[in-house]
């Protein structure tokens, strides 16, 4: 049974840097592009990053560009989410998905976790 687990979440002040991660379990990692998204109270889910299967290839969204980095670990099973010079609009929870390609379309994937709570306040 596939499953996404993400952790890493919390409550920190604009500025600051928080990583996320992603744990897989029940298939293998190296054969999926993951994508992580984002969706806050009252907005639809946006697509923030995700990385290919190989890991060769990384897309952004404009908004967290230059800020995030998406990396990843298949030994570990697991794919991360590195933010800095967090913003309070990148306040909202945060889930991880698998698919077949790296894409920014929530519509592209089927299979996602339960999501960690990211929060910006000063």
């Amino acid at each position: 049974q596939l499953r996404l687990v993400e952790s890493g979440g919390g409550l920190v002040q604009p500025g600051d840097s928080l990583e996320l991660s992603c744990e897989v379990s029940g298939f293998k990692l190296g054969n999926y592009a993951i994508g992580w998204f984002r969706q806050a109270p009252g907005k639809e889910r946006e697509g923030v990053a995700c990385v290919s299967a190989n890991g060769r290839t990384a897309t952004y969204a404009a908004s967290v560009k230059d800020r995030f980095d998406i990396s990843r670990n298949d030994a570990k099973s697991t794919v991360y989410l590195q933010m800095s010079s967090l913003r309070i609009e990148d306040t909202a929870l945060y889930s991880c998905t698998a698919g077949s390609v790296c894409s920014l379309r929530p519509g592209s994937y089927r299979n996602w976790g339960q999501g960690t709570q990211v929060t910006v306040s000063s």
